[in-house]
């Protein structure tokens, strides 16, 4: 898994949390039915959100749903996941970056890609996967010549920077890709009058991406000596956050003039949790850790559960339940073997009341904003 959108589960509700699963589960079997169970590996956060944008502008509740069958990863359970056109979108694109990706660490000869025979054989997978994405991409009316033409401009983009290059010249071919991709999703759900103001989020999406995994990997490429756009172009990192800020803000903006059947998702992460990989980024996330999550990911390595006798396990599971943790709390942890366990709320229609966040003051619910349109709770709870 990579990518920059990667949403804490206390911060998007059951609903969102089910469906943004669906979303990614969607784009795994697509990535299979498009080119065998080894391009399942090109799988990546952000891919998703491509398949969550044309959902969210179609006609039918929910988008194209299918029930996928028992996954290890879902805990040998079913799934309603996506299956129409946004997830076959979304599968050609993953292929033909994840192609890039590899070719671009075959030409950094990065770990075992220094050796010649592993190299060449890299570099077979990502000609079959190129193949394969146009092949999708045509299917859903999308010419990836756009996407290998960008990847191919990189390199001479950043053979031009040097000291004092505007660092958003690096960024450029990047923000084409994405606002390609993304308009294509209003043309593909059948709402041309939305591709403009999406073409300009995209835009901005891919700006932070360049963005933040620049930051993300400087201390590693300062250590190794390798290229990095933030020490090419001497910009300083208070400059870098702010030019991220103001591409979440534009991308607020543009989501805001957009017109959606069902939006929620994609404003949660769009706007909520773009603003949190920022803040993840520069050191100031969300400090939750879902279960087994790794140092690799931004999460804290989670101490081990406390493990407690009947007795002190009956007085402290009381404890929890008088106050309402139990019933109310997303997670807690069983008060015997210190697993964590799910709220019984969370289990039933209780509703959000137990999702309080900070996303109503976010979107500007209060001072004179339009509201928030995710699924939060009322925040007067």
């Amino acid at each position: 898994m990579f990518g920059i959108i990667r949403p804490c589960q206390h911060r998007l509700s059951s609903r969102l949390r089910e469906e943004w699963l669906g979303h990614l589960c969607g784009l795994c079997l697509a990535l299979r039915g498009t080119h065998g169970q080894a391009a399942r590996i090109a799988t990546n956060y952000d891919g998703l959100l491509i398949s969550v944008l044309h959902d969210a502008q179609t006609a039918a509740p929910g988008g194209d749903r299918r029930t996928a069958g028992p996954c290890p990863l879902r805990g040998m359970r079913t799934a309603r996941v996506a299956a129409g056109d946004g997830a076959r979108l979304a599968a050609a694109v993953s292929l033909v970056l994840a192609s890039a990706k590899i070719r671009d660490h075959v030409q950094d000869g990065d770990g075992l890609l220094r050796r010649r025979t592993l190299a060449a054989a890299a570099t077979r997978v990502a000609r079959s996967w190129d193949g394969a994405g146009a092949r999708g991409g045509a299917r859903a009316g999308f010419d990836t010549a756009v996407l290998v033409d960008a990847v191919s401009r990189q390199q001479s983009v950043e053979s031009l920077a040097g000291l004092g290059s505007p660092l958003l010249t690096v960024t450029e071919p990047t923000e084409t890709a994405t606002g390609a991709v993304f308009a294509h999703t209003a043309r593909l759900a059948g709402r041309p009058e939305n591709a403009t103001v999406l073409a300009e989020a995209g835009r901005l999406f891919g700006r932070l991406a360049h963005l933040l995994d620049a930051v993300e990997d400087l201390e590693a490429d300062r250590s190794a000596g390798l290229w990095n756009p933030i020490d090419i172009t001497g910009t300083p990192l208070p400059e870098v956050r702010r030019l991220c800020d103001d591409a979440v803000h534009g991308v607020r903006l543009a989501l805001a003039e957009a017109e959606f059947t069902d939006g929620r998702l994609a404003h949660a992460l769009l706007v909520h949790e773009l603003a949190q990989a920022v803040d993840r980024t520069f050191g100031a996330g969300c400090g939750h850790a879902p279960p087994g999550a790794s140092a690799a990911f931004g999460a804290p390595v989670e101490p081990p559960p406390v493990r407690r006798g009947p007795q002190a396990g009956c007085a402290v599971w009381t404890g929890l339940f008088c106050s309402c943790q139990i019933c109310c709390r997303r997670e807690y942890e069983d008060p015997w073997n210190g697993k964590r366990r799910e709220g019984w709320c969370r289990k039933g229609d209780c509703g959000n009341c137990c999702d309080c966040c900070d996303c109503c003051r976010c979107c500007g619910q209060g001072e004179g904003g339009n509201g928030c349109s995710c699924d939060c709770c009322s925040c007067d709870c």
